[in-house]
């Protein structure tokens, strides 16, 4: 009994996590935001995803992420709803 409430517990606490979790514009945020935000993106893939942006210009769409020397088009299809790529100028 003490484990289900102690796992009854745990999920209670993350759930606002998980609710708070927002969309990301990939073309202005920092890796730690990336990271933070988008499922299976670590922060040394999230610092590729910056440098990139940095040596290629800004995303144009979604899609263009899997341009990035280890992430996958699985991973951008799991994050998709999450990723924004509006113009890094505005």
């Amino acid at each position: 009994m003490k484990l289900l409430t102690t796992v009854a517990a745990t999920i209670l606490l993350t759930l606002p996590i998980l609710a708070f979790a927002g969309q990301v514009n990939i073309n202005t945020a920092d890796a730690e935001t990336i990271s933070a935000e988008l499922n299976g993106i670590g922060l040394s893939k999230a610092k590729a995803i910056v440098e990139y942006r940095k040596k290629h210009g800004p995303f144009k769409t979604v899609d263009d992420l899997s341009l990035v020397k280890g992430i996958g088009e699985r991973t951008v299809e799991k994050n998709r709803k999450d990723i924004q790529v509006s113009d890094a100028k505005k």
